[in-house]
């Protein structure tokens, strides 16, 4: 009677470590970009909440504001008043700005936009679908990948 050997043989172990290794090189980058498309969230939800703060401004000093100010509640005129709104989102990914749009006779602006760009040393820098977000006091939602063409549609909607 022949006896037979149990266990794993080295052929067999290195198929195995090989398919695992072929798995996480199709998994890894889906995982990030998942990530990427995730964390995309921050920045629309940043720049709406800026919206809202934006819409109390105006109902408390009737007009809008180009600067942002986390330190301090909101001040009035709106040429040289700030509103209370940090200059990062929540967790860093994105920096946040705003610029004054038309003007009344008094130099307060009438309308803005806000943007929320990637921050460098940020993992959403890497994000070179949806780099740019923006949206304007008539409600205007834009977007632009790394080289600054439009892609609206993928980044606000997903």
């Amino acid at each position: 009677m022949k006896s037979r050997n149990k266990g794993v043989t080295l052929i067999e172990l290195v198929v195995v470590i090989a398919v695992i290794g072929i798995l996480a090189s199709i998994a890894v980058p889906s995982y990030r970009e998942y990530v990427r498309r995730a964390n995309r969230s921050e920045a629309r939800a940043a720049l709406l909440a800026l919206a809202t703060a934006q819409e109390k401004y105006y109902l408390e000093c009737n007009s809008y504001t180009a600067t942002l100010d986390s330190s301090a509640s909101n001040t009035c005129p709106g040429s040289s008043g700030s509103v209370n709104f940090p200059a990062t989102s929540e967790k860093g990914y994105y920096t946040i700005a705003v610029t004054g749009g038309d003007a009344d006779a008094a130099g307060n602006p009438q309308s803005w936009t806000a943007t929320a760009t990637a921050a460098s040393g940020q993992p959403q820098i890497d994000d070179t679908k949806c780099r740019v977000f923006q949206l304007t006091s008539t409600g205007r939602k834009t977007a632009k990948n790394s080289s600054s063409a439009a892609n609206d549609d993928e980044c606000w909607s997903k």
